[in-house]
C-alpha cells in the first residue's frame, strides 16, 4: 500500500487508512464497477470499521482527483470504476445489471465522422448499450416465474 500512499500524496490527498483501503479494493477486486454500497459491504466484510458516509466522501474525492470514473447505468445508482486510461464503452444487461466493457475502433471512427460532418469535434463521450443477455447458461440471469 506504500505505492498507493505516494499516489494519493501526489494528487494532493492525505493517505488515510480508509482512502488506502478503498483504492486497494478497486485495484484488486474482480468487479470493475462498484457502487458505494458495494464498497461499504466489502470493507465491512473485511472487518473494517467504516461508515457509508465516509465511503461516499472518499469515492467523490477520488472521482474529483481523476482516480475513479462515475457512471449511471440502468439502476440510476452511481457506479464507480478505476480510471486506467484508454477509452471503452459499456454493454449493460437490463435483466441482471451485468456490465461488460468493450472497445470498437469502427464505432469510434463513425462517431467522430458523424460529429465532423455536422461541424463538431468530439471531446469526450460515453456509450452505454442496454441489452438482454441471449446466453441460455448466463449465470447472471434472473430466474423466470
Amino acid at each position: 500500500m506504500s505505492e498507493n500512499s505516494e499516489n494519493l500524496k501526489n494528487i494532493g490527498l492525505k493517505a488515510t487508512y480508509p482512502r488506502l483501503k478503498i483504492l486497494d479494493l478497486f485495484q484488486t477486486s474482480d468487479l470493475r464497477h462498484l457502487t458505494a454500497e458495494d464498497v461499504y459491504r466489502l470493507l465491512i466484510a473485511e472487518g473494517m470499521d467504516i461508515g457509508l458516509a465516509t465511503v461516499y466522501r472518499v469515492l467523490t474525492q477520488f472521482e474529483q482527483a481523476g482516480l475513479l470514473e462515475r457512471h449511471y447505468f440502468e439502476s440510476g445508482k452511481a457506479v464507480f470504476e478505476l480510471k486506467k486510461g484508454g477509452h471503452h464503452d459499456h454493454l449493460v444487461c437490463v435483466q441482471c445489471g451485468k456490465v461488460e466493457e468493450f472497445f470498437d475502433a469502427e464505432i469510434e471512427r463513425r462517431q467522430n465522422r458523424i460529429a465532423e460532418e455536422r461541424g463538431f469535434v468530439v471531446r469526450e463521450h460515453a456509450l452505454y448499450l442496454y441489452a438482454d443477455c441471449l446466453r441460455k447458461d448466463c449465470s447472471n440471469r434472473k430466474l423466470e416465474d
